[in-house]
């Protein structure tokens, strides 16, 4: 009978096989961008690839237009999980038809959104509201805090540019006609505030939100249409622009976030692009996650793995079993 040998270094190198996947994947890099819902993706992201795929994840930190400048330039970060496309759509457009980058999911199903908003109690309470127009038929139904004769309009936070088309839409509206005043909030916590008062002693409140938010979470929110689309020659001509003289009626735009990935990273790596043109979600739930964070101040990561274990249902769809199980075993 013979034996043989098998060769020391040959040896440890059948120890140290990894999964295709893995090595497939390699070392990872995931822009982190500054808002709340971006930063809870890249960490869930890290959490799916690390456990779920093998990868070695390291979380950037980024924002918009420097990440894909460098994305799209240096082939750098591998990743942005979140990336609001409006400020880059042709550019972005160039950048796939030539190959350098991949577009995936539309991470954010709904789109962010922008708006005027009014309490749900209060759109149950009164069904002919269903339109801002509507809505400044009733100036008692929402009183201003200091007046309450006067209906009150919160505008957007100081110096977000949200603040010059609220007044001009306040303007285009002939608010103040219809016993109306704007109420500039001067910061994201004193906007946030005011609808926590309003929801706490159940009186009206209407103004200018977004979503996603943890607010949106807390707090059951309706939006209410403007009655026209959004017209972007509008919007660049005077719904955005400071002092426009007459502004028109006008709808705010639906900012579209998607996934990007580097074209050599989704070479390399198909399991892994095959689940990131996959994973989204909609407003409602990334607002409950984000209200889940808000409330006990907790992490990106910790907000990920909430999710995790609360949202099994939903994001076991993305990802094949095995892929599932490794995941769901590291929690």
């Amino acid at each position: 009978m013979k034996t043989f040998l098998i060769p020391a270094v040959f040896a440890a190198a059948l120890s140290t096989v990894v999964p295709a996947e893995a090595a497939e994947c390699g070392s990872v890099s995931i822009a982190e961008m500054k808002w709340a819902s971006a930063g809870i993706a890249a960490s869930f992201d890290k959490i799916i690839l690390e456990k779920g795929y093998g990868c070695s994840v390291t979380i950037v930190d980024g924002d918009t237009l420097p990440t894909f400048a460098s994305m799209n330039e240096k082939g750098i970060p591998d990743i942005a999980s979140e990336y609001w496309i409006n400020s880059v759509r042709s550019l972005l457009d160039q950048a796939v038809n030539t190959g350098r980058l991949v577009q995936g999911a539309e991470i954010l199903a709904d789109g962010a959104v922008e708006g005027w908003w009014i309490p749900k109690f209060v759109a149950d309470a009164h069904p002919d509201i269903r339109s801002v127009e509507d809505a400044l038929k009733h100036p008692e139904l929402f009183p201003a805090e200091d007046d309450p004769s006067k209906g009150a309009v919160y505008n957007c936070p100081a110096d977000w540019s949200c603040q010059i088309s609220t007044t001009n839409l306040f303007k285009a509206l002939a608010a103040d006609k219809k016993g109306f005043e704007l109420i500039e909030t001067g910061s994201p916590e004193q906007l946030d505030a005011s609808i926590a008062r309003a929801f706490e002693n159940k009186v009206g409140w209407l103004g200018y939100y977004w979503a996603p938010t943890a607010i949106l979470g807390k707090y059951d929110m309706t939006r209410l249409s403007f009655g026209v689309g959004h017209n972007k020659n509008e919007w660049d001509r005077c719904t955005a622009v400071a002092g426009c003289v007459r502004p028109e009626l006008n709808s705010y735009p639906v900012s579209r976030a998607f996934t990007l990935m580097t074209r050599p990273f989704a070479s390399r790596a198909a399991p892994v692009t095959t689940y990131l043109k996959t994973r989204k979600w909609d407003n409602a739930t990334i607002n409950q996650v984000l209200a889940w964070q808000d409330e006990n101040r907790e992490s990106n990561e910790d907000a990920a793995i909430y999710f995790l274990r609360n949202y099994e249902s939903l994001w076991t769809k993305w990802v094949p079993v095995d892929v599932a199980e490794k995941v769901k075993a590291s929690l």
